[in-house]
């Protein structure tokens, strides 16, 4: 497999991982039923997505990448202390929309840089993209 495409479908399948690893942070604040159920269907979407992504990595002989410890422990310590503060459906809505911002920053950077990978990742990535897009914007109800 050409190396932009490997480079970019990690980079979409860690982003996936940290995407589901945040929400199901997330989920154990909840106690809206709306959100509750915003957070289930793109936890499932992120995981089609890290599916799909691993699959061609597989398919490929390439290993999956596994996020970043250093950036779980900050991404996990940031969402702790922000709902120490606030405990509410609107912090979880804001901590969710500065997580997209930074997933369709990373993939989109990626993709910008790797503009000869495949047409599969680069389906990936927008895929991911547009994920990330329509969580924000469902998001901004519960702020």
């Amino acid at each position: 497999m050409e190396e932009q495409t490997v480079t970019l479908l990690k980079e979409c399948n860690v982003g996936c991982k940290t995407a589901i690893n945040s929400i199901e942070r997330l989920k154990g604040y909840v106690r809206n039923a709306s959100l509750n159920e915003l957070l289930e269907t793109y936890k499932k979407q992120h995981r089609e997505l890290e599916e799909e992504s691993a699959r061609l990595l597989e398919e490929s002989g390439e290993t999956q990448k596994q996020p970043d410890l250093m950036v779980s422990a900050f991404s996990w310590l940031t969402t702790e202390v922000k709902m120490m503060v606030q405990d509410d459906s609107t912090q979880i809505a804001k901590i969710l929309m500065n997580g997209c911002n930074m997933g369709i920053q990373s993939i989109s950077e990626c993709m910008n840089k790797c503009p000869k990978a495949s047409h599969a990742g680069m389906s990936v990535a927008k895929k991911l993209v547009k994920c990330e897009e329509k969580l924000m914007e469902e998001a901004k109800k519960f702020l």
